[in-house]
């Protein structure tokens, strides 16, 4: 059996952590959430905006150090909320700072509605990887954490991804 490893960015209401926690329990992964070493304003009008900047400029901030080292795992989930059509930055700057030759990355996202590009923009990134299940989980569009996406099938995807490993 394969190691898992969760990866994850998530800012605002905590729904993309929400999803990579129900994965790492049904996998028996390990999980970490990926943290910029210079951390967002708590406004969330003024991250929506700087977001949306660093997002049409390719802006891949500085990570703190990961507690888990992804080459130690053979699937890796990798995880983001939809800034703007595609991945945060944050999850631009890990998926170009390694090396994912032989492993599968498994792509998901949150959004409030509509995610653009985000899944396929990782599996770009994740050059040389084998993509499998990727998903994207939708919350309400006001703001909040109510999941619209039915929650069997995000319950579903965790089994087939523990599948992998």
């Amino acid at each position: 059996m394969g190691r898992v490893l969760v990866l994850y960015y998530s800012w605002s209401n905590g729904n993309t952590e929400r999803v990579a926690k129900e994965l790492a329990d049904a996998c028996g992964a390990d999980v970490e959430r990926i943290e910029t070493a210079v951390l967002y304003p708590e406004d969330y009008d003024t991250t929506v905006d700087q977001g949306k900047r660093e997002v049409e400029a390719g802006f891949e901030p500085e990570l703190q150090p990961l507690k888990h080292d992804p080459a130690d795992y053979d699937v890796i989930a990798v995880g983001t909320p939809t800034w703007w059509y595609t991945m945060a930055p944050a999850v631009r700057t890990l998926l170009n700072s390694r090396k994912w030759n032989g492993k599968v990355v498994v792509p998901f996202s949150t959004c409030a509605g509509w995610a653009g590009s985000t899944l396929d923009d990782i599996a770009g990134l994740a050059e040389g990887a084998r993509i499998a299940e990727p998903l994207t989980v939708t919350f309400g569009s006001d703001g909040g954490d109510r999941m619209v996406t039915d929650p069997r099938k995000v319950t579903d995807w965790a089994g087939r991804v523990a599948a992998l490993a």
